[in-house]
């Protein structure tokens, strides 16, 4: 009897591919929309994009003759992604929803709700691969990255668990997205030369800053620009240089971030709320006149001031270490987990896209600290660092 498979059709061209791929591979296929966002209030453009998208999901399904479900998990989505993104924005933090909607929607409720329908698997459209080993008679799931390096989306299935990979298909991942496109033309699907989306993982058409202020009110403050030689990086650089009394002590300063106090630097603009800021944000400032481009350094939203510095060197943007506190720690690979005292090199990112740099992770009582070779750029509290063996995600972590 075939194994039974519920694809969630995004009405994108890499679900549907999925969903066709699997049917060639001789599974029983039950396509599923998920209907995330239905809050017009804070929807910015006239366009609706979960309608055209949902429509095109059903004529996909249509052409490929198989059974097609919309389910509607908008009152979930608002409870654990975008209710916790807005708190984590009015706390000046850096969450990422696509790596939260993977872990708390995509395999969670929604394969909690292909289990319903007796499926044997999910199958998504990331760029992704899944290998399967056995080890002491146990069966172990490898995540690794998508054979399109310019695709590769192992990132946002970051902090999925043993059972959720256990569950999970990625048919696509090891092909290119030319590759994908062409296989859709072939089986004439009408999302063969349909445009990625954009935006919000939960919205589509919307930016950022838009969505943010739809729910955190506009507040005036000030932009203040530090310059690379101030106090508050060379008293930091000079400790980094010196000795310490033990390895946890230079480990804490290492992944310790920079601090300022509200009248650090000069004044040189105002803004409309601290918490619409990013570390490492250049656009969007509305500040002009600096021999270099401006970046957000830091962001204090209990103060509401923005702190910047010029240039993409600039010392206030570059740091060596961050923290991951042991509650936050998550192995993909839970055998390969490090044990207070253990320390490990791996190569590590924070941020989608970013080529991966080799960290040594050290393992504490309190949690997980992880050191880079170089400096890396734009840490921020909230996003997520994960780590890789060659090209096989390890294990993440929400930075503190």
């Amino acid at each position: 009897m075939a194994k039974r498979v519920v694809v969630g059709l995004s009405g994108g061209v890499d679900s549907s591919v999925t969903a066709h791929l699997l049917i060639e591979q001789g599974y029983e296929v039950i396509g599923m929309f998920m209907r995330n966002w239905v809050d017009d209030s804070v929807i910015i453009s006239e366009e609706c994009p979960w309608v055209e998208d949902s429509n095109d999901a059903l004529a996909v399904a249509e052409r490929l003759g198989i059974p097609f479900h919309v389910i509607d998990l908008s009152e979930q989505y608002k409870e654990r992604i975008v209710d916790y993104m807005f708190a984590e924005y009015e706390k000046g933090r850096t969450p990422n929803p696509d790596i939260l909607c993977n872990r708390e929607v995509k395999f969670d409720i929604f394969l909690k709700a292909a289990m319903k329908l007796k499926a044997d698997f999910v199958a998504t459209g990331h760029y992704c691969q899944k290998e399967t080993i056995v080890e002491n008679g146990k069966e172990i799931h490898r995540l690794l990255a998508g054979a399109d390096q310019n695709k590769d989306q192992s990132y946002f299935l970051c902090q999925l668990s043993q059972e959720q990979l256990a569950k999970a298909l990625f048919p696509i991942g090891h092909l290119q997205k030319p590759e994908v496109r062409a296989i859709a033309k072939e089986a004439d699907l009408i999302t063969a030369d349909k445009k990625d989306s954009q935006g919000l993982c939960f919205i589509g058409k919307v930016r950022l800053p838009d969505f943010l202020q739809q729910q955190l009110a506009p507040k005036k403050g000030e932009i203040r620009e530090l310059e690379p030689n101030s106090a508050n990086f060379s008293s930091f650089f000079e400790k980094e240089m010196s000795h310490f009394d033990t390895k946890l002590e230079e480990l804490k300063h290492l992944s310790k971030p920079y601090e300022y106090t509200s009248t650090d630097g000069k004044k040189i603009g105002e803004h409309n709320g601290a918490h619409y800021f990013t570390i490492g944000q250049r656009k969007g400032l509305a500040v002009g006149g600096t021999p270099e481009p401006l970046f957000v350094i830091e962001k204090d939203t209990k103060e509401n001031v923005i702190y910047t510095g010029q240039g993409e060197n600039h010392p206030g943007l570059l740091r060596k270490g961050l923290f991951v506190p042991k509650e936050q720690v998550h192995w993909v690979r839970p055998d390969l987990a490090l044990k207070a005292g253990e320390s490990r090199t791996y190569d590590s990112r924070i941020r989608y896209r970013q080529p991966l740099e080799r960290a040594e992770l050290f393992m504490e009582e309190n949690g997980l600290y992880v050191i880079f070779e170089n400096h890396q750029k734009g840490i921020a509290s909230g996003q997520f660092v994960a780590w890789y063996d060659d090209n096989e995600l390890i294990g993440s972590g929400e930075i503190q």
